[in-house]
């Protein structure tokens, strides 16, 4: 009895078993018909489902997929915008390519789709008119010109306390490059959405608060304010701090730390208005007593504007008190109101007399020929500078050579020099028969005033 139950219970396996092998079987070859002319399931286009679709139901689908598309820009404060299909020009560039795909997967490897995606997903080759694309982004809102805030590195702010930073802008500025190519690579993938700042469409400014450069700066722009330069021009004094300073300072565009030097030189402009000397009038005491007023000429203090620059620059780069005196370009005897001083030569053009006195004390006078009136070649007046001394010199002009041997030139070609052509001096010889400008000297006198004179003596011309 027991046998007979174990035969038949094993009769049961069997006939079970291949039941279910037949069933399995047939399954089989039921969905290998099935997927002769349909998509594996999970089969995917451009992330479309195609599943259990036939060619043609997937022609018809990617088509109306394709008249569909639209991506969308994510901008910045929430703001969004699209572009269609239609907008480009965007289509598949072959149908065939969806057969091909079908016919790669075959009938009899379905089952293996469940284990591996390789034959169940691709992405369609799309094209598209790339002027019409170009054209698509140069109208959108965010490239506007007019909607754009331009990106800025952080700014410096004085005030009494020294410089604070001011806050960079990250502005909306978009980096058409960047966008072009990004939105071709989401419209080659099919996707539909791109996120403008997440894929670094943004100019952003090249520093912010958190870059190193910009303690830097910070320290250094509080580094020049804290500096203190005082003139010493004679009995005076000029100082110049942070009130000033803060003034001159600018960040350039490579984000450095700059003197805007225009300002420096109008700031030393002013200064050497105030204490330059060349050409001012100035109150002399003549040697006949009188107090007389002499103006022109080109004798006196003179301060170099352009080295100053450089040099008042330099001294604020040091971040300390700096005490110091201008860079002159000509200097006077001294400072103050007569900075002739008592070494000098005095010329009286109205009494055709002239005076050398040095340290106070008088070396030589004599009568002199200046120039002629009566033609036009009457000497300047004004207080001029010795520019040189010269021992036998040849005097040239229009219709002249006069070998002289002693000569001192103080205005461009006119100085004082021997002259012993001439028989008598003084008087008023310079009315009608005076010379092309110069101070024809006895030689005597001419002779002592050239051993005696250094360059850069101021010469006092009057009448």
């Amino acid at each position: 009895m027991e046998k007979n139950m174990e035969k038949n219970k094993h009769k049961k396996i069997i006939v079970g078993t291949a039941i279910s092998l037949c069933t399995l079987i047939i399954v089989y070859f039921g969905m290998a018909a099935y997927f002769k002319n349909h998509f594996y399931f999970g089969s995917e286009i451009n992330m479309v489902n195609v599943s259990g679709k036939t060619v043609e139901e997937v022609n018809t689908k990617m088509a109306s997929e394709i008249k569909s598309y639209k991506l969308n820009l994510k901008e910045k404060d929430g703001k969004s915008e699209q572009i269609h299909a239609e907008d480009i020009g965007l289509k598949y560039n072959s149908e065939d390519e969806f057969k091909k795909l079908k016919d790669k997967q075959g009938s009899y490897k379905w089952i293996l789709a469940f284990f591996s995606t390789k034959d169940s997903k691709m992405t369609a080759e799309v094209s598209y008119d790339k002027k019409l694309l170009q054209e698509k982004l140069d109208n959108l809102s965010c490239t506007d010109s007019k909607n754009t805030i331009e990106p800025k590195n952080p700014s410096f702010k004085y005030s009494n306390n020294g410089y604070e930073i001011v806050n960079e802008v990250n502005g909306n500025k978009v980096n058409k490059s960047a966008l072009y190519d990004n939105v071709v690579k989401a419209i080659v993938k099919g996707e539909t959405t791109i996120d403008l700042q997440s894929l670094k469409c943004y100019v952003n400014p090249k520093y912010t608060t958190k870059s190193k450069e910009t303690t830097e700066i910070k320290n250094t722009l509080n580094k020049y304010v804290a500096s203190k330069v005082t003139y010493t021009i004679g009995d005076s004094k000029e100082s110049i701090d942070a009130s000033t300073i803060n003034k001159w300072l600018t960040v350039n565009e490579d984000f450095k730390v700059a003197f805007d030097e225009e300002k420096v030189k109008e700031y030393l402009k002013k200064l050497s208005d105030t204490y330059s000397t060349i050409g001012k009038t100035r109150k002399f005491t003549a040697s006949s007593g009188s107090t007389i007023n002499v103006g022109g000429g080109d004798y006196g203090w003179d301060i170099n504007t352009a080295k100053e620059t450089q040099e008042l620059i330099a001294a604020i780069k040091e971040g300390k008190d700096v005490k110091k005196e201008p860079v002159y370009s000509q200097k006077a005897a001294s400072h103050g109101s007569n900075d002739i001083g008592n070494t000098y030569v005095e010329i009286d053009m109205g009494r055709q007399h002239l005076w050398f006195y040095k340290n106070g004390s008088l070396v030589v006078q004599g009568d002199v020929v200046t120039g002629n009136v009566s033609n036009g070649h009457a000497t300047p007046e004004g207080i001029y500078s010795l520019k040189y001394k010269e021992r036998h010199a040849t005097l040239k002009g229009q219709g002249y050579a006069s070998p002289v041997d002693y000569w001192m030139p103080f205005n461009g070609g006119i100085g004082i020099h021997d002259a012993n052509w001439r028989p008598a001096f003084g008087g008023s010889i310079y009315r009608g028969d005076g010379s092309h400008g110069c101070v024809n000297s006895p030689h005597e006198l001419a002779r002592t005033i050239y051993e005696n004179i250094e360059e850069g003596t101021p010469i006092v011309c009057y009448y």
